[in-house]
């Protein structure tokens, strides 16, 4: 939600529509990248959905894949605010701990 929060103000945003999204990788962190990736390409390309919520449904930690829900609308300008544009999801410094649960990830604007 971090990321969707540079790009609009999620307040704004009813949730009148779902979108699901499945992500695979081969490790952890390609899990996480391309998760994050596929979310925003439903906003940038495909959709143009932005969701005030994503819920992981399910995480497959052994073949390394997931299933996530979000709750939003498409996004309009006149609805909502235009924020920073996100290029890019990036690999650099990426962080998973599983320990805290936290990650950090740095993305191209």
């Amino acid at each position: 939600m971090a990321m969707f929060g540079y790009m609009t103000d999620t307040e704004t945003v009813e949730p009148i529509d779902t979108v699901e999204v499945e992500s695979e990788g081969d490790d952890l962190e390609s899990l996480l990248f391309h998760f994050l990736d596929d979310w925003l390409y439903k906003f940038s390309a495909d959709l143009f959905f932005v969701p005030r919520e994503v819920k992981v449904l399910h995480i497959d930690k052994m073949r390394f894949r997931m299933r996530s829900i979000g709750w939003g609308e498409e996004f309009r300008l006149p609805k909502h605010p235009q924020g920073t544009e996100v290029k890019a999801i990036t690999y650099s410094a990426m962080q998973i701990h599983e320990d805290k649960p936290e990650i950090f990830v740095i993305i191209d604007i």
